[in-house]
């Protein structure tokens, strides 16, 4: 069994933190920027200096691979190097460069691989600069049709399409990660359980589904001093009463549902009339579809008229809860009680790219504790212990996922 050198994965969490620091510790990397094509440049560095092959696709993800004695799909790991504006060191970052330093531990002790080993860094996971979130990993999975994503523009009118051919990381796409053995993403888990919990490893065995309503209120403006209180046509009233129903009814379905209003908007917004219109979202999350079909029954119980104000309610999108590959899961497991580290099995309430991946790779995650479970701010923070910890993991699972896929190509030659 072997240990990863947190020193080393120390030093290259803070090197990556300087390509767009931010001047409160974070750090503002948005897709194919100078700042993102700073760490790219300096990530495939890294990886010639390993020996690894070094590719990239059409939508510029980068795939470095170590090669292994048997010519089978490679065990794929990784993550992103983009952040959000204002975000945290860790995000996405941290399952490339524990990836990373995987490789280097391997190479260290010289240890040879049956099958290839390949870290990939998906291009514009975030979604910050150019929308969708998780696009690169959205088109290769079928989810995306590229020819839309292309014309996705930046808040300067850039296209995608434009800042791809100007990255000088625009490759073929034969060179897309179509098959793999197995894909594995480690990550911060972006939520306070693990830590409040003291856990040390999470073993991520699926995202849970989602779905978002947009609920628009219309009644009447008119003066708010001359007109009485029951002659009013109040839409902002009325958008109140719902929310407090809606945060009654949804609490009591489940305590691992969550919810959020996260989007309000009422007009005209002059505090001396009487709105006219409101308009709110309501997105909710659970792993279990029955759930999610509950909240939407609660949603769709509220009346198309009340209070002389009209509701139009409208699903704006939904998301089918993934489950991850279960012999994934278990062998994250068994490398967690190797070390000695304590793991809980649970759901990543977050999108990534592994959810898209699961679809055609045998997929799981692996999530290291955020302190105060803060990110995508930048006061996110993972300790370097329990960053070392899951690189440790993440090693561990790849190697004797090596061992298992190599003896069923035995076996099956054997026969």
């Amino acid at each position: 069994m072997y240990k990863c050198n947190e020193a080393r994965l120390k030093e290259s969490i803070i090197q990556f933190s300087q390509f767009g620091a931010t001047s409160n510790g974070g750090v503002t990397r948005l897709a194919l920027s100078k700042e993102d094509l700073q760490a790219r440049d300096y990530f495939v560095q890294c990886c010639e200096q390993l020996g690894m092959e070094i590719k990239t696709d059409d939508m510029a993800n980068i795939y470095a691979t170590l090669p292994g004695k048997r010519n089978l799909p490679p065990i794929v790991m990784g993550s992103h190097l983009d952040s959000v504006v204002r975000g945290g060191r860790f995000d996405g970052v941290l399952g490339v460069l524990t990836a990373l330093e995987a490789v280097r531990t391997i190479k260290e002790n010289g240890l040879e691989l049956e099958i290839p080993l390949t870290i990939v860094n998906f291009t514009n996971e975030e979604g910050a600069r150019f929308e969708p979130s998780m696009m690169s990993s959205g088109v290769l999975s079928g989810k995306f049709d590229k020819e839309r994503v292309l014309k996705s523009t930046d808040v300067s009118g850039i296209t995608f399409e434009q800042a791809l051919k100007e990255s000088n990381y625009q490759g073929s796409e034969e060179n897309r990660l179509k098959e793999a053995s197995a894909f594995i993403e480690l990550h911060i888990e972006q939520g306070p359980v693990l830590e409040a919990e003291n856990v040390e490893i999470g073993i991520v065995e699926g995202v849970v589904g989602m779905v978002c309503y947009e609920i628009r209120i219309t009644g009447e403006s008119n003066h708010a001093g001359t007109t009485p209180m029951k002659m009013r046509k109040d839409p902002l009233f009325l958008a109140n009463k719902y929310i407090s129903l809606l945060i009654e009814k949804l609490g009591q379905i489940d305590e691992e549902l969550v919810y959020t209003i996260g989007r309000m908007n009422v007009s005209p917004n002059i505090h001396t009339v009487i709105p006219n219109k409101v308009v709110f979202t309501l997105e909710s999350r659970h792993k279990d579809p029955a759930k999610i079909k509950q909240v939407e029954e609660v949603i769709h119980s509220l009346p198309e008229e009340e209070a002389g104000c009209k509701v139009e309610i409208e699903r704006l999108w939904n998301r089918d809860t993934v489950v991850f590959d279960e012999t994934i899961c278990n062998q994250i497991e068994e490398a967690c009680k190797s070390y000695g580290y304590s793991s809980k099995r649970l759901y990543s309430g977050a999108g990534h790219d592994a959810q898209f991946i699961a679809s055609y790779i045998p997929t799981a995650m692996i999530f290291v504790p955020s302190i105060n479970g803060k990110s995508h701010c930048e006061e996110e923070e993972t300790p370097y212990e329990d960053c070392a910890k899951g690189a440790d993991v993440l090693l561990e699972t790849v190697l004797n996922l090596q061992t298992k896929f190599s003896l069923k190509v035995q076996e099956k030659q054997t026969n």
